[in-house]
C-alpha cells in the first residue's frame, strides 16, 4: 500500500489539503517575500519559495534583535524621568 493512501485513510478528509491549495498558497507566499517578489519570472519552485520564506524570517528575527538591543542601550543611556523616556515608554505601550 502507498504512503499516500495509508495516510488519507488516516487523516480524516476535511483536514486534507489539494495540490492546488498548495500551489495557491506558495504563489501567495512568493508575493510576501521582498528577495521573490522582486524577480520577473513567475516560476519558482517551492523548495525555493520556502529556503527563501526562512531566510526572510531569519533576517526578521536578526533585525528584531538588532532592534531590541539598540533599544536596550537608549534605555539604559536615558534619564527615566525625562521626556525622551516618555516618549519610549508611549510608543512601546
Amino acid at each position: 500500500m502507498s504512503t499516500r493512501r495509508s495516510r488519507s485513510r488516516q487523516t480524516p478528509v476535511s483536514t486534507q489539503i489539494t495540490d492546488a491549495q498548495i500551489t495557491d498558497l506558495v504563489s501567495k507566499l512568493q508575493h510576501l517575500i521582498p528577495e521573490l517578489r522582486a524577480r520577473r519570472s513567475d516560476k519558482v519552485s517551492a523548495s525555493k519559495v520556502l529556503q527563501e520564506t526562512c531566510n526572510y524570517i531569519k533576517s526578521l528575527h536578526r533585525e528584531v534583535d538588532d532592534l531590541s538591543d539598540r533599544l536596550s542601550q537608549l534605555l539604559a543611556t536615558t534619564d527615566s524621568n525625562s521626556a525622551q523616556a516618555a516618549i519610549i515608554r508611549s510608543l512601546l505601550m
